[in-house]
């Protein structure tokens, strides 16, 4: 197992299902599992992301925390994600954002599959590249809504 992901692992193994928030020592974390804080910060800010459903607060100084918070749901996950993607998205970034909901088990394997296969590149031949990335953004925003309950 990736050292990203023994972090990632600990970190959501702090959550329980009475409080929606956490709250880290960085260096306490980082000599528990013997690695450097850098890649706390890494984990952090790469698979605790407002799309994802978590809100990130931290302080600085010796007794510095982060503190970091989950949604309520996976509703306001879905949601916080539809309301961040703008008019345009380009298919990168799009991967991006359905791994990561397949990660948090926000939505399935095979809707996260399907989602893939509908934004690619591919399918958007013969089209400009911002009129493609434009269409991206409403596919991926109205297969979301699809989700929510």
């Amino acid at each position: 197992m990736k050292m990203s992901d023994m972090i990632a692992d600990m970190i959501l193994d702090m959550f329980d299902d009475n409080t929606p928030t956490v709250q880290i020592q960085r260096n306490d974390l980082a000599n528990r599992l013997g690695c450097v804080p850098s890649q706390i910060n890494y984990v952090i800010t790469s698979r605790f992301t407002p799309e994802a459903g978590y809100r990130i607060e931290s302080r600085r100084g010796g007794g510095g925390y982060i503190l970091i918070t989950r949604a309520k749901s996976k509703d306001n996950a879905v949601m916080s994600l539809i309301n961040s993607i703008g008019d345009s998205i380009d298919e990168r970034t799009a991967r991006a954002h359905i791994y990561n909901l397949n990660y948090q088990q926000v939505i399935d394997n095979k809707s996260a599959k399907i989602m893939l296969s509908v934004l690619a590149d591919v399918n958007f031949k013969g089209i400009e590249k911002e009129q493609a990335n434009m269409l991206r953004a409403v596919l991926l925003k109205k297969m979301l809504i699809s989700y929510i309950d």
